[in-house]
């Protein structure tokens, strides 16, 4: 028997979609309940150690024991990682929000042009108290980077942020200065979902169920149940209600959809296009070794500044690096991967993460920091680069678990060579030498932390999965209001446009 919420809405996930849904729905006088795989991170009890896998990594191992923060997964195409708890990804990304070129959005439907969205741009900024880092805290790697973009000609800007710089009377701490953003702030200064809007939306009666991995939907007469296992107990459960928001983020929500059409099929009007479209917001990832400065990469926020590259195919690099005892980490791994190691690349490569976890668990990290030294890790920067990928992956069901099919590299090619040379640049201005990421130098594959689509916005069921209110075409009461309804890749931090959907589809939920 199915039980009542005893809510208005349910709202799966949440992250920047979940919350802010689950804020606007509240103050329309909603009652909501949000459903979280995850568990609550307050500031100061973010994992630390290494050698416990199962704080740090989600599900690595499929047992219901490893209930971590990152959720780490290596996909047919590409790899991918995502976050697990209260707050979603806004516990894990840099804080960084930008509002993206207008030639971004020329292929989105109607209504969600960068003017269209500018409202809702606005919204998030002012409920985030975004704000640059100051130009009165230095910040020795901000300095360094800044100069090399601006020497090789390049637009260089300090992106908004949502970190508190300086403590308030209220008791909000202060940004410390000590990069480990995207660890999980343990002193509570960057503004994370939980910690705003979500907060905001349980102060109104919003009610927040952790441990609950949602599997399914099952639209049923005038209300749709939930299915979900309790992962504390492995227990199997389902809540009903008329509004569902599903805001699992673009893995979780193109899963549980999936599931709902193919596995058990009670979403069977689901558009063809369900999976379509996915996208990696063109992330690549590398490193410079030996620069000729100390960068000071342990001091400041993961990322203090961004580099503009406009000419198609279009992306921005940033160079976040971390605190001391991960840059040591980091450095030591800044020599080329012998070329045996490809020979075992299409056996090693789904197997990465219980190999992680492995490595992890019996402390062989350590002799990996034996071999670096602090001085070497201080002149060791990483460089991330964020671009206009052609949203060319698919997201489909194998044997009940979700897979990304995706020849990224062929299809991106003249993107990531671009990159590529642009890093390449810049480790030169830095008087040190480039790596990639050993995933793509060793696999020939991408690492994203900004997975995209799947589930896009349209006009059309032909096209999309949700119409422009992020209702799911052919199932009314049914919405999705996270990163994969976006349509496209964004090439810049996606975090600002994802909040700005999210807040148009939200004031369209709480008036349906």
């Amino acid at each position: 028997m199915t039980e009542p919420s005893g809510a208005d809405a349910i709202v799966v996930g949440s992250g920047f979609g979940g919350s802010i849904c689950a804020l606007r729905l509240a103050e329309a006088g909603r009652s909501v309940l949000v459903l979280e795989r995850g568990r609550s991170y307050p500031a100061g009890q973010f994992p630390r150690d290494p050698s416990r896998p199962a704080d740090l990594l989600w599900r690595y191992t499929d047992e219901l024991q490893a209930r971590g923060l990152y959720d780490l997964r290596f996909f047919s195409g590409l790899g991918v990682v995502v976050a697990s708890g209260v707050g979603g990804g806004s516990l894990v990304y840099a804080g960084v929000h930008i509002r993206p070129d207008a030639s971004v959005f020329e292929r989105w439907p109607s209504g969600f042009g960068r003017a269209a969205l500018e409202p809702y741009y606005d919204m998030v900024a002012a409920m985030l108290d975004l704000a640059a880092l100051p130009q009165d805290i230095v910040v020795r790697k901000r300095d360094l980077f800044r100069a090399a973009g601006r020497t090789l000609g390049r637009d260089v800007f300090d992106p908004p942020m949502a970190v508190g710089w300086r403590a308030s009377s209220n008791g909000a701490a202060a940004c410390a200065l000590v990069a480990e953003c995207e660890f999980g702030c343990q002193f509570g200064a960057k503004r994370t979902m939980d910690r705003t809007y979500l907060a905001a939306a349980q102060r109104l009666g919003a009610r927040v169920q952790t441990g609950a991995l949602v599997s399914h939907l099952e639209p049923l007469g005038a209300e749709t149940i939930v299915h979900y296992r309790d992962v504390a107990t492995g227990n199997d459960e389902q809540v009903s209600a008329r509004r569902v928001v599903l805001a699992a983020g673009t893995l979780g929500t193109n899963e549980i959809l999936l599931r709902s059409r193919e596995r058990f099929g009670t979403m069977p009007k689901l558009s063809r296009a369900l999976g379509v479209g996915f996208s990696a917001n063109g992330d690549f990832l590398g490193g410079i070794f030996g620069a000729r400065e100390d960068l000071e990469p342990a001091r400041g926020t993961d990322v203090t500044s961004v580099i503009r590259y406009p000419d198609a195919p279009a992306f921005t690099v940033a160079a976040p690096t971390f605190a001391a005892p991960v840059m040591r980490f980091i450095s030591a791994l800044g020599k080329p991967p012998p070329s045996w190691l490809r020979i075992l690349g299409p056996v090693a490569w789904p197997r990465l993460a219980g190999f992680l976890a492995f490595i992890l668990s019996r402390g062989l990290w350590r002799r990996v920091l034996a071999d670096s030294t602090v001085a070497a890790s201080s002149h060791t920067t990483n460089l991330f680069a964020i671009g206009r990928d052609n949203a060319g992956g698919r997201v489909v069901l194998r044997d009940g678990k979700v897979d990304v099919v995706w020849d990224y590299a062929k299809e991106n090619a003249e993107l990531v060579e671009r990159q590529s040379r642009a890093m390449a640049e810049l480790a030169k201005e830095y008087g040190g030498t480039f790596l990639p990421l050993a995933t793509w130098s060793v696999f020939g594959r991408i690492m994203s932390v900004h997975p995209l689509g799947g589930c896009r916005l349209s006009l059309d069921p032909s096209d999309g999965v949700v119409d422009l209110r992020g209702e799911v075409h052919a199932y009314p009461g049914v919405f999705v209001a996270d990163g994969s309804v976006i349509p496209g890749s964004i090439g810049f931090h996606p975090a600002m446009t994802i909040a700005a959907v999210a807040e148009r589809i939200a004031s369209c939920v709480a008036t349906s």
